[in-house]
């Protein structure tokens, strides 16, 4: 009988939202993942007048769940469902191949 492997068993479990966490692997450096860069620069553009923008790959780094933590002036006189409303529409193709995403919104303080 030959061994279990993910790359055997993917066929088999294509379409499993959860599939993603069962290959992440526990992140053993401090340097930003290229998931956290890729959606760092995607709110850097979408924000332009953000003064923070931290993401954070909470999955351990296979890029199925983030922490987005954004302050911005756009996000002034909006309640915090609209902000995340927009943090959501700015990441809304990345968030297809996402399990989960935590977001934090704020208003720059003068």
């Amino acid at each position: 009988m030959a061994a279990w492997s993910p790359a055997a068993a993917a066929p088999l479990l294509r379409g499993a939202r959860w599939l993603p966490l069962l290959h992440c692997a526990q992140r053993m450096f401090a340097s930003q993942t290229e998931g956290e860069l890729k959606v760092t620069q995607i709110l850097k553009e979408k924000f332009p007048r953000a003064t923070a923008i931290k993401v954070t790959d909470i999955s351990g780094g296979c890029g199925a769940m983030y922490e987005i933590q954004i302050e911005s002036e756009e996000f002034k006189e909006k309640r915090t469902v609209q902000q995340h409303q927009m943090v959501n529409q700015a990441l809304k193709e990345e968030i297809k191949g996402m399990h989960g995403l935590r977001i934090f919104t704020s208003v720059p303080k003068h």
